[in-house]
Order: structure tokens, then C-alpha cells, then sequence
């Protein structure tokens, strides 16, 4: 499975790298525009970890803020655009994320991960290294497919397990089929509390230039959201 998932997102790598304000509304007019108005505005002297960079949008934005990026990713790909994207002098890692970090503790007084998390079946020890690189009161900003939307996608629901599902996603002309992992809230919520207190539980809502483009995607949006996104800060 984790071979699929870097095989896909190197093949999505070019697309997301084009991708403009009209091509995945999903992401960039209901996703990025919740998660970034929880990102102050002046971040000089924070170092980040951009978790899951994908092509770097989110990396990019730190950096024009101020900040100090970390980011990584599983596919190679990704972590190429992201480091042409964001130049020599940040630090762009491949890795995997339910493997132990290569950073010292408290390292970073942030950590972002945007969509990233129902790619990992297992959240332990991901919760546990982001926690021990993460200073002392630090953040974790987190948004993930909701689990109530992706029921819709099984036929045979286990709504208390772990369950895989492969979807098939449209773009640039070509089918893709993307596996990723649906838990209860129950499971995302205990997972998350074994290491951080939880301060925001947003389901977002799309904007206007998403009404604008595609109402009958937004009208189902406001009445049933397909991400969740929380903030999280450092227990101790």
C-alpha cells in the first residue's frame, strides 16, 4: 500500500505543482484558505516542519512569512518540486512519516500537515515524534479527510475500525487510484489526546470563488463537509 501511495503521488507530483486556483477547488478554496487563517500572519524567528509538503504551496507561504521550513515528504517527487520551489538553503527531506524522525528534540515550534495523515495507517509513533520535536507549548495544525464523508465511499462499513479505501481521482485527463485510510473520530481524537490538548475543531466551509465556480459542489459542502482540520498544542 505505502508503494502505491508513493508511486501515485510521484505521478501527481507535475499537476500538483500547476495546480491554480481553479483546478482543485477542493484544495484551494475550502482546505488551504481554513488552515492558513490559523497561521499568524508574522512568523519570523519560527521554525516549521511542513509534514506531508507535497509540491510546497503550504512551505512556500511559511517561507514568504518569515519563517524557517523543514519539509518532508514520501515521494521523491514531491520533495524535488518542493526543494526547486523553495531553493537550496531549505531543508527538503523524503521520508516516512510513521518512522522516526531525524530531528532533535525540540526542534520546531511548529508543525503543519495538510492531508497527509490518512495516507498512515498507524498514528502512534507519528504522534509521539511530532510531539518530541515540537518545543515546549508548540502547535500542530492538521487537516485530514473527514470520517463521517469517507462512509460514503464502502459499502461494507466498519465504522470502529481502520479501514482502507481506494479512491479514484480525475485529473489531468488520467485516473488515479489513491488509497488511504478512514477511522472513526473516536480514534482520531484519542490518538491525538495521548500527546496534545486540543484547542480548534473546524469543518471548514468553502468560499465564494468556490460558489462562483462550482455551486453544486459548494451547496453539498455546506451540508455535508469532506475535511476536518484541528489544532493541536504540545501536552506535557
Amino acid at each position: 500500500m505505502k508503494k502505491q501511495v508513493v508511486e501515485v503521488f510521484n505521478d501527481l507530483a507535475g499537476i500538483y505543482k500547476q495546480m491554480g486556483n481553479v483546478d482543485n477547488l477542493y484544495n484551494t478554496q475550502y482546505e488551504r484558505p481554513a488552515m492558513m487563517g490559523l497561521i499568524p500572519q508574522e512568523l519570523t524567528g519560527f521554525h516549521i516542519l511542513d509534514a506531508g509538503c507535497s509540491a510546497g504551496w503550504y512551505s512556500q507561504q511559511f517561507a514568504q512569512r518569515g519563517a524557517q521550513i523543514t519539509a518532508v515528504d514520501i515521494s521523491p517527487e514531491m520533495v524535488n518540486h518542493t526543494q526547486k520551489l523553495l531553493g537550496e538553503k531549505t531543508s527538503v527531506i523524503c521520508l516516512d512519516l510513521e518512522e522516526t524522525l531525524p530531528f532533535q528534540d525540540e526542534t520546531f515550534d511548529f508543525v503543519v500537515s495538510s492531508l497527509t495523515l490518512h495516507y498512515l495507517k498507524d498514528w502512534s509513533v507519528t504522534f509521539q515524534e511530532l510531539h518530541r520535536v515540537l518545543k515546549p507549548e508548540g502547535s500542530f495544525l492538521l487537516s485530514i479527510h473527514h470520517p463521517l464523508t469517507d462512509l460514503k465511499l464502502l459499502d461494507d462499513v466498519d465504522y470502529f475500525s481502520t479501514e482502507l479505501i481506494v479512491d479514484s481521482w480525475n485529473k489531468g485527463g488520467k485516473t488515479y487510484n489513491v488509497p488511504f485510510f478512514r477511522r472513526s473520530l473516536g480514534e482520531v481524537f484519542e490518538s491525538l489526546l495521548a500527546h496534545f490538548t486540543i484547542e480548534k475543531v473546524i469543518e471548514p466551509k468553502p468560499t465564494e470563488v468556490f460558489k462562483e465556480l462550482a455551486p453544486k459542489q459548494y451547496e453539498k459542502l455546506l451540508k455535508s463537509p469532506n475535511f476536518l482540520i484541528l489544532k493541536v498544542r504540545k501536552s506535557k
